[in-house]
């Protein structure tokens, strides 16, 4: 179907004016867009441009507090999700929300079950279940609860769920961000095939490769504003980044060689739980980055944590500063001067509950505390200003509950939380992940600070270009073994994929 209208027909969706204000933000400024029927629009922006609160707003979550929706040229106004989704626009959620206790089909029609004199028709509801499966390609039976889907088969189940409502606009925030690289390709098929029968999709991502293999049009905000637009030939990753950022990123991984000097981090021999069969070899010199590249399921985030005393190895030894240490518990690496900024912050790397100079103090309690155990709030004062002001924080304070700042600034907490230790060596597990581009590149700009003040980076990433940007060696991994390791001058994707798939770069 041809997504470009005729000039007499109204864009399916236009946004005029928007603007929304909370207490101490202006979060959109009068912002505009249109969306036209079969057409995949991306909007793009960093953290906090108000990518977020204009989608809550066209889905019916929030109110705008100026401005206008229309809908086929016909002005809308939502005061809560139902009275959107009639007018047939979805949101699906980064966060899925879906019941793990119910069925497929339950899940599908929660709420909106198919009835005879008030008696749910399940025959019916399994029925239908079906058909909108079909459409999203998932051949699964509707009966199977969602707890046994993965996350990739639960994210068709939300676009099946917005189809059975008769959605002709699906919003989608950040819908690959934990899916695999089949999952992703498969949720690629499925949008294309929505495109086709003339469903109108807004794509919100911070990966610009899927925007760029995707989108029809681009939409960027900045700072709550329109910052551009983008026609598909106009679509490129540095105008992107430029329009995001505000300025032309010329140099997006911002890598400094370092003279490396003694070994700070070896490892010898050392047998993961999780792969006990191959025992992994490497060392970490003082001022160095090295990556730690491999397809999912390769062990690098189990290497991680047993580096980290989360596991512990079944053999082998880990040396810091040419001393033997027994790690067997983050307690003991902390110890000898390890720190980890884990791949979950927010399962494993932050209280989302607390506030930033709580969790920004959590690591150091121990080392700060006064007698009788007593926590030092002088020192926890202290190290939250300085870390705020060394990390460029975005927060109005360090009581500001940590959950309400964005992900990029949620990384940084992280980060400062352990910056606070000076740990001799930092391990970073997806230390971008989920974050906007303008705070990717202030954490690859940190990564060399640190290696210029002699500090050892051992980092994991999925992405190919960050490896290959700001790392000094990359090691790869396959199934749990070390298939080699790569100097800066011999980076390249081929020879990083070739190791990463079991095979030698002489093969």
């Amino acid at each position: 179907m041809n997504s470009i209208p005729s000039a007499s027909t109204p864009p399916l969706l236009t946004v005029r004016s928007i603007s929304k204000q909370f207490p101490g933000v202006k979060a959109l400024n009068q912002v505009s867009l249109s969306l036209n029927q079969g057409e995949v629009l991306a909007v793009i922006g960093e953290n906090g441009a108000g990518k977020s609160t204009l989608m809550k707003i066209l889905a019916g979550v929030q109110a705008p507090d100026t401005g206008s929706l229309l809908i086929d040229g016909q002005p809308v106004s939502f005061s809560n999700v139902e009275e959107a989704l009639k007018s047939g626009v979805a949101l699906i959620h980064q966060e899925l929300n879906l019941c793990d206790n119910l069925d497929i089909a339950a899940n599908i029609f929660l709420g909106r079950e198919p009835r005879n004199w008030g008696i749910i028709n399940q025959k019916k509801t399994y029925v239908e279940a079906e058909k909108f499966l079909h459409q999203v390609g998932l051949d699964l039976s509707p009966r199977t609860l969602v707890s046994e889907l993965t996350v990739g088969q639960q994210q068709m189940v939300e676009i099946a769920k917005a189809l059975s409502v008769n959605a002709r606009i699906l919003i989608m925030d950040e819908p690959t961000s934990s899916l695999s690289l089949h999952e992703s390709e498969s949720l690629f098929a499925v949008i294309r095939e929505l495109k086709s029968r003339g469903v109108s999709i807004i794509y919100i991502s911070h990966r610009l490769g899927e925007v760029d293999e995707l989108a029809d049009r681009v939409t960027v905000l900045r700072d709550g504003e329109n910052a551009g637009h983008l026609d598909r030939d106009s679509i490129s990753h540095d105008q992107m980044v430029q329009l995001m950022v505000g300025r032309n990123v010329s140099q997006f991984f911002p890598h400094t060689p370092h003279q490396p000097g003694p070994v700070i981090l070896e490892v010898k021999n050392l047998r993961t739980p999780a792969h006990p069969n191959h025992p992994i070899h490497f060392s970490i010199r003082q001022s160095e980055i090295v990556g730690i590249s491999g397809l999912v399921g390769a062990g690098r985030t189990e290497l991680m944590q047993v580096l980290f005393g989360i596991d512990s190895p079944r053999s082998g030894t880990i040396s810091v500063d040419g001393q033997t240490v027994a790690i067997n518990s983050p307690r003991d690496a902390i110890r000898a001067g390890l720190a980890l900024v884990p791949e979950d912050r927010k399962l494993q790397g932050l209280v989302l509950e607390m506030a930033v100079r709580e969790n920004m103090s959590l690591a150091s309690l121990s080392r700060d505390r006064k007698s009788l155990g007593r926590i030092d709030f002088a020192q926890e004062r202290q190290i939250s200003s300085e870390m705020i002001d060394a990390m460029k924080i975005k927060t109005p304070g360090d009581r500001q509950i940590v959950q309400f700042l964005s992900g990029g600034n949620q990384q940084k907490v992280v980060l400062g939380k352990w910056l606070a230790m000076n740990p001799r060596v930092l391990l970073l597990d997806e230390p971008t992940r989920g974050v906007d581009i303008g705070a990717k590149e202030e954490i690859y700009t940190l990564m060399n600070q640190l290696a210029a003040q002699g500090m050892a980076v051992l980092f994991v990433s999925s992405d190919l270009e960050e490896i290959r940007g700001i790392s000094d060696r990359v090691l790869v991994m396959h199934e749990g073994q070390l298939t080699g390791e790569l100097p800066r001058e011999e980076l390249s994707e081929e020879a990083i994929m070739q190791l990463a798939t079991g095979h030698t770069l002489d093969n």
